[in-house]
């Protein structure tokens, strides 16, 4: 028998690919952000030679690995954010009726395909930003790439449902929410260095986006000010998965119901 979840992302992805010109046109919209995003890098070093002691080759790098690690967690878990529209209407009641965990059913209730366009065109800069950065690649460096990316996804991915289960008591909470996980994906793609101490902290130690691509970007060049901490992203991300699915667990057993 096929998996219940793999038959729902299936028949999700079928449905989105059906009008393929439509489908085309909403990917190619998606890369507003990506534009936008690496467009304020370039202006920026219009004047300036470096940021927080990165050449523009790096500070590129660290913007593209950021991009790509929250483009990709959006594209599978960013349509959380509608959790406050099923509390509100009652339709998160069905998804409690199924013999299911409700997190799985509500992330393969929606996989938004015309997201994957801003995934391929950080990957796209990224492929670039390298060959123009110094990296003494060797194995471990291209573990550690690969391993970023990764951990980078899925700490975002946290956040996502984090948020989402705060909701649980908020309802109307979606914006304060949303400041932590937009605003870290804003400071995942720029050097931790250039932020004050207060907002350093705050990206660092309570929502860890400078684990995401900065931290790392150190380490694979081979740059001060990151040593052991340049591999440490797997660990944030499992700090943060920790915190969200104990309030996802929290929020469920708080949820009574559309008509309680």
């Amino acid at each position: 028998m096929a998996n219940p979840y793999v038959v729902l992302v299936q028949l999700r992805m079928r449905a989105q690919t059906v009008y393929r010109a439509s489908f085309a046109i909403e990917v190619v919209a998606s890369l507003g952000a990506t534009v936008s995003g690496f467009g304020e890098i370039y202006v920026i070093f219009a004047s300036i030679p470096a940021l927080g002691g990165l050449d523009f080759a790096a500070a590129v790098l660290v913007f593209a690995i950021g991009h790509v690690s929250f483009s990709l967690a959006d594209l599978v878990v960013g349509h959380l954010d509608a959790l406050p529209t099923y509390l509100r209407a009652g339709t998160l009641d069905a998804f409690l009726l199924r013999p299911l965990p409700v997190l799985a059913q509500l992330v393969t209730a929606e996989i938004s395909l015309r997201r994957f366009g801003r995934t391929a065109a950080g990957a796209a800069i990224a492929a670039v930003a390298l060959t123009h950065a110094a990296v003494a690649w060797s194995p471990a460096k291209a573990a550690l790439l690969a391993v970023t990316v990764v951990s980078g996804a899925a700490l975002f991915a946290g956040l996502f449902v984090a948020a989402a289960a705060v909701q649980f008591w908020l309802v109307e909470g979606t914006e304060f929410t949303a400041s932590f996980v937009y605003g870290g994906n804003y400071a995942a793609q720029f050097p931790a260095s250039v932020f004050s101490t207060p907002a350093r902290v705050l990206f660092t130690f309570v929502v860890p986006a400078a684990f995401v691509a900065y931290l790392p970007v150190l380490t694979l060049l081979d740059l001060p000010g990151a040593g052991v901490l340049g591999w440490c992203s797997p660990v944030a991300a499992a700090a943060v998965w920790t915190v969200a699915l104990l309030g996802w667990r929290a929020g469920l057993r708080h949820y009574t119901g559309a008509g309680s």
